[in-house]
């Protein structure tokens, strides 16, 4: 339950999340790094990351 709560408050206060709300999604998968230094939505991103 915690985890969901902290995935709401990103959801419900970052404007990452507004374009994804609007099209009346949730916003997952994403990956939130450093508490919220940056939200990834792309998988290709993550990979990139790691390259």
């Amino acid at each position: 339950m915690i985890n969901l709560k902290k995935f709401l408050k990103y959801r419900d206060t970052r404007p990452e999340f507004d374009k994804i709300k609007e099209a009346g999604m949730v916003g997952l998968p994403c990956i939130v790094i450093n508490n919220g230094e940056k939200i990834i939505f792309d998988v290709k991103e993550i990979e990139g990351i790691n390259s």
